[in-house]
């Protein structure tokens, strides 16, 4: 594990932080890691858990990591579940919109997904990232029970997390080599995702000003129709 001690010691912030604690607790720090990633989306958990992959070097190896992982999506899942148990659904949705890189439409798809969708949300939310965050709240607005949450979460993220461990395995010589621009590549993202979400607000508000506008004119004919002399 030393390879990321010193790609950690290259870093700064939050990337290093957790690297380190990969390095030093092993499949616990990975697991302890993605916990903090379900309750604070904007963890790079895909770059924790590719630098695990690394890490393999037999078959326990590898379950230990992905099985620690795992866990500690479950846990993340339980307590935003609880969360949505506890709020109810206006309060929720309070809570959701005050998330980093979380939108209040995103928030009420989600919402309408899982009425649509069930339990089959829980597993594929589980799979889309900021997605597998939040959607275990609408879970527990409704109250879906509580052993099904858990059996459809955990085999949504045993799946997400063997995926990216596995990847993290097969390309560990490119990574061992570039880990150090790993931080680089966190700040990419968040920075091509805030992009994307402000273009999207701003269509969003230019659309609803579209549709005032549109709806005060038509009310506007309505009452001139009615004005006019039988």
């Amino acid at each position: 594990m030393s390879f990321l001690a010193a790609a950690s010691s290259d870093q700064g912030g939050l990337t290093a932080w957790l690297l380190s604690l990969v390095d030093s607790l092993g499949p616990i720090g990975v697991g302890f890691s993605i916990l903090l990633e379900t309750v604070i989306p904007p963890i790079p958990s895909e770059a924790v858990l590719g630098a695990a992959g690394v890490l393999i070097d037999s078959p326990w190896a590898f379950v230990a990591v992905v099985g620690c992982a795992t866990i500690g999506s479950i846990l993340g899942a339980i307590f935003f579940y609880y969360i949505g148990r506890a709020l109810g659904p206006r309060r929720s949705h309070a809570f959701l919109d005050r998330l980093p890189l979380v939108e209040t439409a995103d928030v009420d798809k989600t919402f309408a997904w899982f009425e649509k969708h069930g339990r089959s949300a829980v597993f594929f939310g589980r799979m889309v990232p900021i997605v597998r965050s939040f959607i275990s709240v609408p879970a527990g607005v409704v109250r879906m029970p509580f052993g099904q949450f858990v059996l459809f979460s955990a085999a949504g993220s045993l799946i997400w997390n063997t995926v990216l461990v596995t990847l993290g395995w097969l390309a560990r010589d490119f990574i061992e080599a570039n880990l150090h621009y790993l931080d680089y590549v966190v700040v990419a993202v968040v920075v091509l995702g805030v992009g994307y979400l402000v273009y999207k607000r701003v269509k969003d508000i230019r659309h609803h000003r579209r549709r005032r506008r549109t709806t005060a004119s038509r009310a506007q004919e309505v009452r001139g129709t009615g004005d006019r002399p039988a």
